[in-house]
């Protein structure tokens, strides 16, 4: 049964500070300003061991010519033909607004179980006013105040009951506990599987909601050409071709110096909130702009994080081509990614659709990568010989002496050398090493950390 519950209403009823009540979790950008929500944004909600589904929706401005409002209208229509309970939000500080009654048209026709909710109710001298909005002629009217949590008790009880006890609850994809990285006793196990999430990256308008789109067919996100479009981190679940996986679409970041709005400021924290709890990001940079300093920024953010990372060059179908125009501009980008270069680098078009599907199969390459183990047993025959023939130079007269060396358990790449003097081993003797462990196994796009310990 559809566990899914839309919340809809006119601009700057709260929406969102509902969304944030239900699901627990500042997810949703609150602000005063209308139309900050211009995104359908999933969470999970639980009310007395029954889970659902909540969907917060943009503003509804019905026949505006306002690019921002007419994709926000087509986003509210989706969220309520996938919902099986509209929770319809009004303002009671304010009386009943004309957006208000042409909206309530639209939920009648929808035939779907309304829920009115007059909202900001936040003392008993406004209550009253609640009445007034009998009117929109829905039966069920309930009085709260979400930013305090007054009366979504009775909300909730009603909801659930409409939902059913009886149906199967879809539960939330959640990732396996971290392995101990300091049990170097153990050779390392095979993850346990679990769905990837995709964090996809980039500065403001280089098309990352224009990329999911195209590989997911439908236009989930907001695409114009203005930049800042996206404000909160959007997740999508893709399941297609035998790949699946959850897509999270990202604002666009800037230079800090350039961050003005308070909004634009809560998006960007969200966005690299998003990246640090991704497994692998995906960084877009624009083709007719290049690689420019931010997007460094955002590639050695993900490498810190280790995180997988591929690097998509969208927007190749604007760009004047010669003989050997990609390959001079892949050399680029290496040359300034140095020394972490071994990263996949696609040229795409989100528009054209080139190479889309090609990146996401890098994209569970990379991933799969991330999951590579090898045995202690494997290890240790592989590199003591080359440490042997190569040994660590000496520092200040003293000799590093490596016998021991095992792959971590851990989320990310990592591998513990046991030595006598970990604190002389120089960091072009680890890069040496980990250009050894590129050259016979596959971790491309995968960072790669070398933990250097008392023998």
């Amino acid at each position: 049964m559809n566990r899914i519950v839309a919340i809809v209403g006119r601009p700057n009823v709260g929406k969102s500070t509902l969304f944030n009540r239900l699901t627990g979790e500042r997810k949703a950008i609150v602000d005063d300003v209308s139309g900050v929500t211009r995104d359908r944004h999933y969470g999970e909600s639980d009310w007395n061991g029954t889970r659902f589904m909540v969907v917060d929706t943009g503003g509804f401005v019905p026949e505006s010519e306002d690019v921002f409002e007419k994709a926000i209208r087509d986003q509210v229509h989706i969220a309520i033909e996938e919902s099986a309970v509209l929770l319809f939000v009004v303002d009671v500080t304010s009386d009943i607004h004309p957006l208000d009654e042409e909206f309530a048209d639209v939920l009648r026709r929808a035939g779907k179980p309304v829920l009115l909710v007059a909202n900001k109710v936040d003392t008993a001298k406004v209550s009253p006013q609640t009445a007034q909005f009998y009117s929109l002629g829905f039966d069920e009217l309930f009085e709260i105040s979400a930013i305090s949590g007054s009366g979504t008790g009775e909300l909730l009880d009603r909801l659930v009951e409409i939902l059913g006890p009886d149906a199967q609850t879809p539960v939330k994809e959640r990732l396996p506990e971290p392995i101990d990285e300091n049990d170097e006793s153990a050779d390392a196990e095979p993850a346990l599987p679990w769905i990837p999430k995709v964090a996809v990256v980039g500065r403001p308008n280089v098309g990352k909601s224009s990329f999911i789109n195209a590989l997911t067919g439908q236009d989930r996100n907001i695409v114009t050409e203005i930049a800042g479009t996206t404000r909160d981190s959007i997740h999508t679940h893709y399941k297609a071709y035998g790949k699946d996986l959850i897509l999270v679409d990202t604002a666009g970041i800037r230079k800090k110096s350039k961050v003005q709005e308070n909004i634009e400021f809560y998006s960007v924290m969200r966005s690299l909130r998003a990246l640090e709890e991704a497994d692998v990001v995906v960084l877009i940079i624009d083709a007719t702009l290049g690689l420019e300093a931010q997007d460094l920024n955002l590639f050695w953010l993900a490498h810190r994080n280790a995180k997988g990372v591929v690097i998509l060059v969208n927007k190749w179908d604007l760009v004047e081509k010669e003989t050997n125009t990609m390959k001079a501009y892949t050399e680029d980008i290496r040359k300034r990614l140095e020394p972490f270069t071994d990263v996949p680098i696609l040229f795409i078009s989100a528009m054209t659709k080139q190479r889309i599907f090609q990146a996401l199969e890098e994209v569970m390459h990379v991933h799969e990568n991330m999951q590579r183990r090898i045995s202690t047993r494997e290890l240790n025959n592989f590199l003591l010989p080359i440490i042997e023939n190569q040994p660590p130079p000496s520092r200040k007269g003293k000799f590093v002496k490596i016998k021991y060396v095992t792959q971590l358990r851990s989320r990310r790449i990592a591998f513990a050398l046991f030595c006598n003097l970990p604190q002389y081993v120089a960091d072009s003797y680890s890069r040496f090493l980990e250009n050894k462990l590129r050259e016979s196994y596959d971790f491309k796009g995968v960072p790669i950390s070398l933990f250097y310990r008392q023998k």
